[in-house]
């Protein structure tokens, strides 16, 4: 086994880079919508057709059904493995073949489910997320063919866009096949299609389900209205008083945190107005830089909210009101306790005296990857090298349960969350695109990281 430089690595992807844009199309063409039904036959041809692609760069990999946690037949998985020195560190590569729906093909400029080349861009319903990551895994390991000096396990999904209802129980069923030093999971993305990007950070959630009531039933408003304050003031109140001034969440307890491994670049207040199509005269809330606001720092929003509709609505002081908070917590943090926290939080300050009840909600852990660890200097330098620009590594305000799962069933193994996706990519919208030159950089960085694995 030849150790490669990066010249001879990204000229055998140039080589290959038809059939791996090829691949990438012919997944987009699948249609593998896992919410038409995750055992249904299209999700097992897509499983079928990983499978194949994933034995022609040389796993020796097969489709396996997982089983939900009530017995109920599950996913269609593809597992497999290929070990080329039983005394070699072993990679865990991760990606899922499933894809979100598309609701309204009138909104795509394109065909959905056809690869469509345009600009630069490979557009179709899961070209990046995470049919690119699947081009990934493909092409690195086509590259390093038999110079490949790592083991291999790999591990492609079929249900992470339906929440991954059986992936604890298949992950204990099959542990064997998926023991290793490091995992790599290739679904996040980069900051920009030119600038590469480790994800260091997810925010972890939790929910609560509370309850406000100032009355036995409803009254008269004109009767009784002035020293009795109707339930969804009191609410309301009750919400505004988890806020100090500054906007920033002040609740005993609940833990905040800067960004994992230091703030390299913030995050665009432009760009962030823009995407999130804020109103021009909305300020933002809370403190310190935007990406901890965003990555590291806990924020609550009320998801839900029972109240009677305007349409019909009639003279009376409401007795009750119910809502629903969603807590992203901290990365490190465990939300359970952010939860309690939470929950005695709202129970203690009653505005007024009102009685409060809290119903806890399931909880998703969050998860920070060790800055310092051997695995993310490799991963550093092949990003900087493939890229030739140095990386910016971010967090992630949203949870990837499974992430912290793995970590949890593998405590020794150290975790790369890597990826295909940049801020044009619209995953999980319509206009789904991948950038065909930062897929191609994303596969030479791969490789680069499997190579330098070895080595160290």
């Amino acid at each position: 086994m030849a150790t490669l430089s990066h010249e001879e690595i990204r000229t055998r992807v140039e080589s290959d880079w038809n059939r791996i844009v090829d691949v990438l199309s012919r997944k987009i063409a699948l249609g593998a919508v896992s919410a038409k039904g995750i055992t249904a036959d299209h999700m097992k041809a897509s499983a079928e057709f990983v499978a194949e692609e994933m034995r022609a760069v040389g796993v020796d990999a097969r489709v396996v059904q997982s089983t939900n946690p009530d017995g109920t037949p599950g996913a269609w998985e593809v597992i497999g493995s290929r070990i080329v020195d039983e005394n070699a560190p072993t990679v865990l590569l991760y990606a899922h073949h499933d894809v979100q729906p598309v609701p309204d093909e009138s909104a795509w400029e394109t065909p959905a489910f056809e690869g469509t080349e345009k600009d630069g861009r490979l557009y179709g319903r899961g070209a990046a997320d995470d049919g690119g990551g699947i081009a990934i895994h493909s092409g690195a390991l086509h590259a390093l063919g038999d110079d490949l000096a790592v083991n291999i396990r790999i591990f492609i999904e079929g249900e992470e866009e339906m929440g991954s209802p059986s992936f604890i129980p298949f992950i204990e069923k099959y542990k064997a096949e998926f023991e290793s030093d490091v995992i790599i999971v290739a679904d996040s993305g980069n900051w920009s299609d030119e600038i590469p990007s480790l994800t260091t950070s997810l925010r972890g959630n939790t929910e609560v389900d509370v309850t406000v009531c100032v009355l036995g039933h409803p009254v008269h408003s004109g009767q009784f209205g002035g020293p009795i304050l109707d339930a969804n003031t009191v609410a309301a109140m009750l919400i505004a008083s988890m806020y100090d001034e500054n906007g920033d969440l002040a609740i005993p307890g609940v833990e905040s945190q800067e960004p994992v491994g230091g703030l390299q670049r913030d995050m665009d207040e432009a760009t962030v107005r823009r995407d999130a199509a804020v109103v021009d005269s909305y300020q933002f809330a809370g403190t310190g830089s935007l990406a901890a606001r965003m990555w590291t720092k806990p924020s609550v929003s009320v998801i839900g909210f029972d109240a009677h509709p305007v349409e019909g609505s009639f003279n009376v002081i409401a007795d009750h009101a119910r809502f629903r908070l969603s807590l992203r917590t901290a990365p490190s943090q465990k939300p359970a306790e952010a939860q309690k926290a939470l929950a005695r939080f709202l129970e203690e300050h009653a505005p007024f005296g009102a009685q409060v009840t809290v119903e806890l909600g399931e909880n998703g852990q969050g998860w920070a990857m060790n800055p310092d660890s051997q695995a993310v200097q490799v991963a550093e330098e092949a990003m900087a090298t493939a890229f030739a620009t140095e990386p910016v590594n971010k967090g992630e305000g949203g949870s990837i349960p499974f992430i912290p799962e793995l970590q949890r069933i593998f405590p020794h193994a150290e975790v790369l969350v890597t990826g295909p996706e940049d801020p044009k990519a619209n995953a999980h919208s319509p206009n789904e695109s991948i950038s065909l030159p930062a897929l191609k950089k994303n596969v030479v960085t791969e490789a680069l990281i499997l190579q330098g694995l070895a080595l160290r």
